[in-house]
């Protein structure tokens, strides 16, 4: 009678004051009274406006006072429940359940699983062990929790496997301390967590909520960068009352995590859009520089912490894992990593699928143009040779091309795509690879598995293209490519959009919006020389010679082509549109104005299309007895009138492109 009057009592106090269940903790700040718990997010983490699966960060219930439950007591329990201003998207890891879908978020009592020479009390010291019923947690029917019946114990949670009314009358055994959320839209709830009071002085009871990924898509485009707010409440149901203080909490600061652009091929400034020459053609000619620049220290991040796994590249695979220290910053894409229970093999909760990936696809490309990139990150396109550093080092920035945006990795390894050896000019470049063209786009992605949080970061890599000049069938034919740059994998290709943003059981983690827009980034033009004649006549008894000079022949060296002109007269008489037919390289094309544009006085603009034309006139009348004078074409800045070696760079001739070449 007297266990059930304490037990009586104990429940009167537990309906008032609430706490989480997990192993006690010391804390000089603990002491009796009343049950009470605060409430903090000790680090919001900078969360990219991009990410649709970014991690909030841990929130903590610290609670003290209360009443202790007599040993024995089967453990009253409280819901929690955390809500945000947008879809939770923690993986899912289970059957749906009437309020929810069993996911990776996890709450952990007590800070199991850390190391007890920098956490004080019990509860770290104890393993991590499950409760197996996330939809009942430890209330009827889940995993029954249990006062412990002597000593230290008294503060601990056990769990218990039968029970008659509410004292446990089985076996007491090491209580669940970790339980797993249930996700729902906007919220995740953790439902029956026992609340065992810590009741004693000095000893404060912690809960840990951690996994809690959100979709903070766009929501940083306002004000100022770093200040918008994802904001977290925290909210108790069930049949046990739990007064808590602040439960409206802070989880992050959303704000654009990438910044891209495009680089000149010495990478030393912005790209000046290249032009190439249609009847040049291009053998691995250099185009630019893509540099994916972070906006703050931990925006590109490995799969895990590089030291989690020495062999693995900075990457860490099953089972070697070990982000499993609660409240351990890792600075990685992956969380709070657990292998116990249903988390074994593909559905560790906490992992990623891979570390930060960076995209670029390429679009409109004209038909006939090959791209290659580098397959590691590279200062400049002399320089596409990279050294992969080893798998502990933290402090070297280091990416690899992958096969595509969604491939998953093997055993902690990204799916590397093989490099191969090419010569541009008379410099070889190695670890460039070629990427797919189908219908003008062409895809490449790199996988981030080593990055420095503690500074901001630029990956650059190299882009080329190859092309066989055939002006005479209009290849490639002139156009301008466009490349847009951003995180990876994104919508449509990897998912739907709408699927994307919200929890799932089996999309990859990390995925992103995609907010780039499109850079041009090369363009192919017509091999052309426009002459301008200023004055030509038929009139008043005078005649107007033209003459044109294919000047492609030279003693430097330049491609010699073969091509037509079109003469196009503007004014008095102005005939149709007359073709001179193929001048052939080496050779002058001549005409009177009187057989070309009889009657006809005016100016005459003629397009070529070859490099390096050149025009003469020659008016009189006839006989040149009153007036004879001759002039030298204009050659007006359009097409591509210069030689076609191409700049030079180092002394090397580069790509037969010209830098920001009007067209």
């Amino acid at each position: 009678m007297v266990d059930f009057r304490r037990w009586i009592t104990a429940i009167a106090v537990l309906a008032l004051f609430a706490g989480l269940a997990c192993a006690q903790v010391n804390s000089s700040s603990a002491g009796t009274g009343s049950l009470q718990c605060n409430t903090s997010v000790s680090v919001p983490p900078q969360l990219r406006s991009e990410g649709l699966t970014e991690l909030i960060g841990d929130i903590l219930l610290t609670c003290t006072g209360g009443s202790q439950l007599a040993p024995g007591t089967i453990i009253p329990t409280a819901n929690i429940t955390v809500s945000l201003a947008t879809q939770v998207t923690s993986r899912l890891l289970g059957t749906a359940v009437v309020n929810g879908t069993p996911s990776e978020a996890l709450l952990l009592i007590d800070e199991p699983g850390a190391s007890a020479s920098t956490a004080l009390g019990v509860g770290p010291t104890l393993p991590q062990t499950l409760c197996g019923n996330a939809a009942a947690g430890a209330g009827p029917g889940g995993c029954l929790q249990a006062v412990g019946t002597t000593g230290a114990s008294l503060n601990q949670t056990q769990s218990c496997s039968a029970a008659t009314g509410n004292v446990c009358t089985g076996t007491l055994t090491a209580g669940a301390n970790v339980f797993q959320g249930l996700v729902n839209a906007n919220q995740v709830t953790f439902n029956g967590v026992p609340i065992n009071p810590p009741a004693s002085n000095g000893i404060a009871r912690v809960f840990r909520i951690t996994n809690v990924r959100a979709n903070v898509a766009g929501l940083g485009g306002g004000g100022l960068a770093g200040t918008t707010q994802l904001v977290a409440s925290i909210s108790i149901s069930g049949s046990t009352s739990l007064p808590v203080n602040n439960p409206i909490q802070i989880a992050g600061f959303v704000q654009s995590g990438l910044t891209a652009d495009l680089r000149n091929i010495r990478n030393d400034s912005s790209l000046g859009v290249p032009g190439f020459a249609q009847c040049a053609g291009a053998s691995n000619g250099a185009v630019a520089v893509l540099r994916f620049s972070e906006n703050f220290g931990t925006a590109f991040k490995v799969r895990v912490s590089p030291t989690s796994n020495p062999g693995g590249n900075g990457q860490a695979g099953n089972p070697s894992v070990t982000q499993n220290v609660p409240g351990n910053i890792y600075n990685s894409e992956s969380g709070f990593v657990t292998s116990f229970g249903p988390f074994n093999g593909a559905n560790q909760a906490g992992l990623a699928d891979f570390g930060t990936r960076l995209k670029a696809v390429f679009n409109n490309l004209p038909a006939g143009m090959r791209i290659f990139v580098s397959t590691t990150n590279v200062f400049n396109t002399n320089s596409a040779s990279g050294v992969q550093p080893a798998g502990t080092v933290t402090t070297t920035s280091f990416a690899v091309l992958i096969s595509s945006e969604t491939a998953p990795d093997s055993n902690g390894f990204a799916p590397v795509v093989s490099s191969t050896t090419a010569i541009n000019g008379s410099t070889p470049i190695t670890n460039i690879a070629e990427i797919p063209v189908v219908n003008g786009t062409g895809t490449a992605v790199w996988e981030v598995i080593n990055t420095n949080p503690s500074q901001l970061e630029n990956f650059t890599f190299g882009v080329w293209t190859t092309f066989t000049a055939n002006p005479g069938a209009n290849l490639p034919p002139p156009g301008t490519g466009t490349v847009n740059m951003s995180y990876a994998p994104t919508a449509p290709t990897a998912f739907t959009a709408s699927a994307g943003g919200v929890a799932s059981s089996s999309l990859p983690i990390p995925r992103f919006a995609d907010n780039s827009s499109a850079q041009n980034i090369l363009s192919i033009v017509t091999c052309n020389t426009v002459l301008l004649y200023p004055f030509v006549t038929n009139q008043g008894g005078f005649d107007t010679g033209i003459a044109i000079a294919n000047t492609s022949t030279d003693p430097f060296g330049t491609r010699t082509q073969t091509g037509s002109c079109d003469m196009n007269f503007y004014g008095a008489s102005a005939p149709p549109k007359v073709n001179t037919g193929n001048i052939a390289t080496g050779t002058v094309y001549a005409a009177l104005a009187s057989t070309a544009a009889p009657g006809f006085q005016g100016y005459m603009i003629a397009v070529c299309q070859f490099q390096l034309a050149h025009g003469f006139a020659f008016i009189s009348d006839l006989g040149a007895r009153n007036l004879a004078m001759g002039y030298l074409a204009l050659v007006l800045p359009t097409g591509t009138g210069n030689r076609n070696q191409g700049n030079l760079v180092n002394g090397t001739a580069q790509n037969n492109a010209v830098e920001g070449v009007a067209h």
